[in-house]
């Protein structure tokens, strides 16, 4: 079959054999081609050229199995494919063929087997037709049809079915089964309405969601749905009509979604968003509170020392200063919110140092019963051998007092109070999230009225308050909480309606260390002796302040220069060397009280430094200067005096 052109004979006639040979060369659709029995190629058509890419003299004589991917070629399937045909009489497949250049293609093959009249086999008609692009495009129908249909099936977050005319179920995805219940062989055949509640069942709700669909449609709506074992969800319902195209309706498609679990994600998102606005509002006011006591505190400054003063040069007039002692009282309360604003802000300046709980509330029992009064019974539990903890004397005497008092105001008609400490030792996991170690836990309970969940959630924000208009700020418990935090410690709160409330305070007990080289403070301090008249600089840039604080030096006996920044307190300083005693302001313009103090250290490093602040914004460093609150009394004034003199 190398010349298949027709040739005359001769008389100039064309015989049918070589019809037959001109039709099969001239196939370009299909390869049609011989083998002998063994599988030899002993003829070649134009379409097995094009298919294949192989010329006449190329293939003739190979076997055919050249056409066959290794991997058949190494199943044996060429081999399998003619007995087949021998056996059987036919052969027909399709498969993957492979062409001259390595390029496979998508076959569809025949293969006939050729016998002589008596039976013998002479070998095999092989048709072979390149189905390449058809099978890409069934394929890629197939692949369109199966991933529609897994798209379907496997949504889990719709219900996805369909439904016939009359509402039977009868097709269902896991959307639907994870949301509803019911497997596919348990609800397929099944009426719709099943899902729907038992009001709306008894008030037609499943008939007319099909009826609007029908007539409209669609229909769209929300509304209580039911589950397989009975509990209900809310649910985002769509029904969409189906009909062919001569416009028969044929069923309805049904697209359900559980929108309970949405809304309660929305509801935890939106909570989240609040927890954030509080932080930040939180974060606000604590930058104003602190802000705002510090100013305070500058004005306490000035009332506090110049009534002080003026009580000492009045006549003895008991009436005048019956009216001095309401004005210092004030001021004294006025300096009391200002630290509660500082611990609510975490901006107080505290020393922890080791304290042991049972002496400091005996040291204020008297102020204890005093401020609570004769109604309320005061107890005490502490166990033995409590160990000292380490903290802030002065602010856990505060704390205290605050938490006396609130719960005094919740025993309107009297009550008990009880104040007890125990000793614990913390590990991983803890109710109060601290560290593991060992922390004494002191509490303050009360026999009042309680809180309910709501106000014992709200209980520590600041400014919240359950008492009346003017009698409380709402930064009691804020206080608390911000000083437990900044001396590495926690507050718990405990409260029942009608069954009173716990506030528990933990701190850290204070290590071996701690407690050899430093002493325990006494709950009342002994008075300090005055000390020699000194000549003192007095730096502070508000001028109320400088004034009264340079009145109470020149009080004590002492010579004062006063410089309202630190620049000036540097040129001072250069021409007064007989200054004796620094005391600066720290939060200053340009120059800190600190940087002053570092300045001055750098000219003349033995001058004894006092930095005078009621703001916690003393940077850490190398350099430690002694320290005094704003706003101060005359004494507390003496006592720092000397402190700071006894330092250098």
């Amino acid at each position: 079959m190398q010349n298949l052109a027709a040739t005359p004979d001769a008389v100039g006639t064309i015989t049918e054999e070589d019809r037959y040979r001109v039709l099969v060369h001239a196939l370009t659709d299909y390869a049609v081609y011989m083998l002998d029995p063994d599988g030899t190629v002993v003829s070649w058509n134009t379409g097995a050229e094009r298919f294949k890419g192989y010329r006449a003299e190329e293939i003739i004589g190979r076997n055919f199995s050249c056409f066959y991917p290794a991997e058949d070629r190494a199943a044996g399937l060429p081999q399998r494919v003619l007995a087949k045909a021998a056996s059987e009489g036919r052969f027909e497949g399709e498969g993957w063929r492979v062409r001259k250049d390595g390029t496979r293609f998508w076959a569809h093959v025949v293969v006939d087997p050729i016998r002589q009249p008596d039976g013998t086999l002479i070998g095999f008609a092989k048709v072979t037709r390149d189905l390449t692009e058809r099978r890409h495009a069934e394929q890629t129908l197939r692949r369109s049809e199966e991933q529609f249909r897994r798209l379907v099936e496997s949504v889990t977050d719709y219900a996805i079915y369909m439904l016939d005319p009359q509402g039977q179920i009868s097709t269902w995805n896991l959307g639907a089964e994870r949301i509803k219940g019911y497997t596919r062989e348990e609800i397929i055949g099944e009426h719709f309405s099943r899902f729907y509640t038992e009001e709306d069942r008894a008030g037609g709700e499943p008939a007319r969601a099909l009826r609007i669909a029908a007539e409209e449609g669609r229909f769209e709506k929300e509304g209580w749905r039911v589950r397989k074992d009975g509990t209900r969800f809310w649910a985002s319902v769509v029904i969409d009509a189906i009909r062919d195209p001569d416009g028969t309706l044929i069923g309805f498609a049904k697209v359900t979604r559980d929108i309970t679990e949405r809304l309660a994600t929305q509801k935890a998102l939106e909570e989240a968003r609040q927890a954030f606005f509080q932080a930040q509002k939180m974060d606000a006011v604590g930058q104003l509170t602190g802000g705002i006591a510090h100013d305070f505190n500058n004005l306490l400054m000035a009332v506090i020392g110049s009534l002080e003063m003026l009580k000492r040069r009045l006549p003895d007039d008991p009436r005048m200063h019956q009216l001095l002692d309401n004005a210092v009282q004030g001021a004294e309360r006025g300096a009391a919110l200002t630290k509660r604003m500082l611990a609510f802000a975490r901006r107080q300046d505290l020393v922890p140092t080791p304290i042991k709980l049972p002496g400091l509330v005996e040291g204020m029992m008297g102020l204890l019963q005093r401020s609570l009064g004769p109604q309320i019974v005061i107890e005490t539990e502490f166990v033995p051998g409590l160990p000292a903890v380490l903290a802030d004397s002065n602010q856990l005497e505060l704390a205290l007092l605050n938490l006396a008092v609130n719960g005094r105001d919740a025993m309107p008609n009297g009550g008990t109070l009880r104040i007890a400490a125990r000793h614990e030792l913390v590990g991983t996991p803890h109710p109060t999230g601290l560290p593991d170690g060992p922390y004494v836990c002191l509490s303050v309970t009360d026999s009042g009225t309680g809180m309910d969940a709501t106000t014992l959630e709200r209980a520590t924000e600041p400014f919240f308050t359950t008492k009346g208009v003017g009698k409380g700020t709402g930064l009691g418990l804020s206080m608390v909480h911000g000083t437990a935090e900044q001396l590495a410690g926690r507050l718990r709160l405990h409260s029942e309606v009608g069954r009173g409330t716990t506030v528990e305070i933990w701190l850290p007990v204070a290590d071996a260390t701690t407690l050899a080289t430093a002493e325990l403070p006494s709950p009342s301090a002994a008075a300090t002796v005055p000390s020699p008249a000194l000549t003192v600089l007095a730096v502070d840039d508000d001028g109320l302040v400088l004034m009264n604080t340079a009145a109470m030096l020149e009080d004590l006996g002492h010579q004062v220069f006063e410089a309202g920044s630190g620049r000036q307190a540097l040129e001072i300083l250069a021409r007064e060397p007989a200054i004796d005693l620094v005391i600066t302001d720290q939060a200053m313009p340009q120059m800190t009280g600190v940087q002053l103090a570092e300045a001055i250290r750098r000219e003349r490093p033995n001058l004894p430094i006092l930095i005078a602040t009621g703001y916690a914004e003393l940077p850490p460093g190398n350099m430690v200067f002694p320290k005094l609150d704003k706003p101060f009394f005359e004494q507390q004034l003496v006592t720092a005096i000397a402190r700071a003199l006894r330092s250098n």
